[in-house]
C-alpha cells in the first residue's frame, strides 16, 4: 500500500530502497539499499547515497549531499540559506531571489536526532554529531561534536570506536 507516499516521477530511486509511509520526495536521488523513514521530505537536487538510513521526521532540503553509509537520526533539519527572507522590496520572493548554499555529509558520518545542520557546512567522514546539536561550521573527519553551537568533544582514534560496545563490555562482565 503506497497510498500515503508522494514520490514525484523525477525521483531517481536506486535498487532495494525501503520507503516508509508519509514521505515526500521530489527531484532527488536516493542510492541503493537506503532506508527512508516516515514523515521525511527530500527536496529537488538533494542526493542521498547508498546504504544510508534517514530516520523519521527529517527534512533534507535542496543542495544537501549525503554520501554512502550515513545515518541521519529522527527530526534532523538541514538549512540551505544563510539569510532567509520572505520578501524582497515588499514582494514575495521566488527562486530567482536566492541561491542554494550546499551542505555535505561525508561517507559513514552519523547525525544525531534533533540536530540542525546549517548551510555551507561539511560533516567529515565517520564523524558523529551528537543529538540536538546545531552545526554551524565544518566538522572534521573522525571526530565527535555536540552542543549549540556544536563543539569538538574528541577525536575518534580507532575505527571501532564508532561502534556500540557489547552489553557485557559496558557492564564489565567477562566474555567467558
Amino acid at each position: 500500500m503506497k497510498t500515503y507516499q508522494c514520490i514525484a516521477p523525477d525521483v531517481k530511486l536506486g535498487e532495494n530502497v525501503k520507503l516508509s509511509q508519509f514521505i515526500n520526495l521530489y527531484g532527488c536521488e536516493i542510492g541503493d539499499e537506503t532506508k527512508i523513514g516516515a514523515f521525511v521530505e527530500i527536496q529537488k537536487n538533494a542526493k542521498v547515497g547508498k546504504r544510508c538510513k534517514i530516520s523519521s521526521h527529517t527534512f533534507v532540503c535542496e543542495g544537501v549531499t549525503i554520501e554512502d553509509e550515513v545515518f541521519i537520526g529522527h527530526g534532523v533539519t538541514f538549512i540551505n540559506d544563510s539569510y532567509p527572507r520572505a520578501t524582497t522590496d515588499g514582494q514575495l520572493q521566488t527562486e530567482a531571489d536566492w541561491h542554494v548554499e550546499p551542505t555535505w555529509i561525508k561517507k559513514g558520518a552519523s547525525v544525531g536526532s534533533g540536530s540542525t545542520i546549517l548551510s555551507r557546512v561539511t560533516v567529515g567522514e565517520r564523524a558523529i554529531v551528537g543529538a540536538g546539536s546545531v552545526v554551524t561550521r565544518d566538522v572534521p573527519a573522525h571526530t565527535i561534536v555536540a552542543g549549540n553551537p556544536a563543539r569538538l568533544i574528541r577525536a575518534i582514534d580507532e575505527p571501532d570506536q564508532t561502534t556500540r560496545p557489547k552489553a557485557r563490555e559496558v557492564r564489565g562482565i567477562s566474555a567467558a
